[in-house]
């Protein structure tokens, strides 16, 4: 591919709204354009990354035997009635009626899609296990995309399914994925670690995420360095304090002006946050008014909670008008008094006595409140973000916090979909079984952008040799003075469109800083230079882009290296690497 052909543009500031390194240099690189909120054209430098990272996860799927398919993008919503994900998910499923005034949905994911053609396919235990993926379009209506390609609302996902007879069939197929799961990431340059995650809209047993470290990300880890556990935040259970015993005192209101917030109470009381008790107050998607208690030096874990009182299209924060309607007051709220509320307690205010509540009145708190003598909660459960510093439940060790982006989750679905959609096999018992399924996800666009993240530096973007949209980037300088340059480049890009792998030939008519500062910001793992003065010196003069390696080489050698597929011997700049 000829550079003055190419499709692209390069933006030589940073566009202003670009917060993550990725973002900033594929904008500016021409790797997409912005069409909408969270909406993105590939260009076709993007594109052909994009292509590099699916064929990667379809080498990975079908060597483990998953079945290559395609599933429409629009969906019956009768299916996802079936399912009940339909009343389940909030907006972020796009819901229509076609010109037949018949109910649609875009897909989010396709579990529905792949237990219908269950139903209509298997009907013997012959014919499982079987596991199948695709490529397709999603939508999913995010009210807060950001990150470029990181949180979007339109993008390719590699889809898979595993469909078993047993438990015991699914554990096999589980394994099979993260294993291939390891290797994908492994290949596309990323150091991607498996946390424990909430099986959220999937419903199931279990699931993981698997998670780059990254200071942008929107995940919060929980990992212990001492044994290895790993989990999200969302899920983490971690140890807790053993508050001291203590007699019950009395309650008693304390005048408290203008504290409204946890620090600013235990300050103006002279106790630890330890010793106050936090009300957060939400809605749920079904209407319900919730109400979360957690100590004071705690947080309240809006999924742990969301699991606990089974919220059916997620939760929102409550107003100060909902608040007051309930007999509660924002700022010195707690449920003493409280009406038409669903009351929950993290287990660890039930074990900790005499503590600091609000009064719901503005300017007051009361001390010594105890559960559950003076109010009843509904739901006792665990509901608190784990903490820097709390013990690790395996080993002990104070755990880490890092920040982390999902490039890939699993899930074991169960049974869910099979009893509710109808797809059930006869077993070698002469019953009837639900088919037992797995779902396994990786979003293109977003393992694009984590792979630039991961290799880039203050010049660009530096392209690891699996996924880069060309093997190499050729430069002339000074053509239009020296004959021999263009003519020897030109013969060059020949010999790798007949070795069957094109290289990007910048053949403009431009400064060498202008050529030199695009090849770096393009990122292509070998940047070949032809001017005259490498031809005096011998050949051309290549550079490996990640390490800034350069040697001279004779031509000769070049074009036997782009006969051959590029492959550089092990005396070139970096062994065994691919030009």
């Amino acid at each position: 591919m000829r550079l003055s052909q190419l499709f692209f543009a390069t933006l030589r500031d940073d566009p202003s709204d670009a917060e993550m390194p990725s973002h900033r240099l594929l904008l500016r690189a021409g790797y997409l354009r912005q069409l909408g909120s969270g909406i993105y054209s590939l260009l076709p430098l993007g594109f052909r990354v994009s292509q590099r990272v699916e064929q990667v996860i379809r080498e990975e799927m079908d060597r483990i035997g998953t079945q290559e398919m395609e599933m429409p993008v629009v969906h019956p919503a009768e299916l996802w009635k079936e399912s009940g994900r339909y009343f389940k998910i909030g907006p972020e499923l796009v819901r229509f009626k076609d010109r037949g005034e018949r109910d649609m949905v875009l897909a989010m994911t396709h579990e529905e899609v792949v237990a219908s053609l269950l139903r209509d396919i298997v009907k013997s235990y012959r014919q499982l296990p079987m596991m199948v993926y695709h490529f397709q379009t999603k939508f999913r209506d995010e009210p807060r995309s950001r990150g470029g390609l990181i949180r979007v609302r339109e993008f390719v996902m590699k889809d898979a399914y595993s469909c078993d007879r047993d438990d015991a069939g699914l554990d096999r197929s589980y394994r099979l994925q993260y294993a291939a799961y390891e290797r994908i990431f492994k290949r596309l340059g990323l150091e991607a670690i498996a946390v424990g995650a909430d099986v959220g809209i999937m419903g199931g047993s279990g699931a993981h995420e698997f998670m780059v470290i990254n200071e942008f990300g929107e995940d919060t880890l929980v990992l212990c360095d001492a044994c290895g556990f790993a989990d999200n935040q969302q899920i983490a259970m971690v140890g807790k304090p053993d508050p001291e015993p203590e007699d019950a005192l009395p309650m008693e209101d304390v005048e408290t002006p203008d504290a409204t917030t946890i620090e600013a109470l235990a300050t103006f009381l002279g106790v630890p946050r330890s010793r106050t008790a936090k009300a957060a107050f939400f809605v749920t998607g079904d209407g319900r008014f919730i109400v979360a208690i957690v100590r004071g030096d705690y947080d309240v874990n809006e999924t742990k909670l969301v699991n606990t009182v089974k919220a059916r299209g997620g939760l929102r924060p409550a107003t100060v008008e909902e608040i007051k309607a309930r007999g509660m007051e924002a700022g010195y709220g707690s449920p003493l008094g409280a009406r038409d509320a669903v009351v929950v307690v993290d287990e660890l205010v039930v074990r900790s006595p005499n503590l600091v509540a609000g009064a719901n009145r503005v300017g007051w708190h009361v001390r010594n409140v105890n559960v559950p003598r003076d109010y009843t909660p509904d739901h006792v459960a665990e509901i608190t973000n784990a903490r820097a510093g709390d013990p690790c439940p395996n080993c002990g060790t104070p755990v880490t916090l890092r920040q982390g982006i999902e490039v890939g989750n699993i899930f074991k679905l169960g049974t869910d979909f099979a009893n509710s959609i109808g797809a059930f096999y006869l077993g070698e018992d002469g019953e009837r079984h639900p088919v037992v399924m797995g779902s396994y996800g990786i979003g293109l666009g977003r393992n694009v952008a984590c792979i630039v993240e991961a290799h880039h530096d203050d010049k660009g973007i530096a392209w690891p040799d699996e996924v880069a949209p060309y093997a190499a980037h050729l430069v002339t300088i000074s053509a239009a003075k020296d004959p021999r340059v263009a003519e020897i480049a030109d013969r060059l890009h020949a010999l790798a469109a007949e070795a069957g792998r094109d290289i990007l030939y910048d053949d403009r008519d431009e400064s060498p800083g202008v050529k030199f500062t695009d090849a770096e910001l393009l990122g292509m793992p070998w940047i070949v230079t032809i001017s005259p003065r490498s031809l005096a010196a011998g050949g051309a003069e290549i550079t490996r882009r990640a390490t800034g390696d350069r040697r001279s080489v004779p031509l000769e050698t070049l074009e036997g290296w782009l006969r051959e597929g590029f492959a550089i011997p092990s005396d070139g700049p970096q062994a065994g690497a691919s030009l």
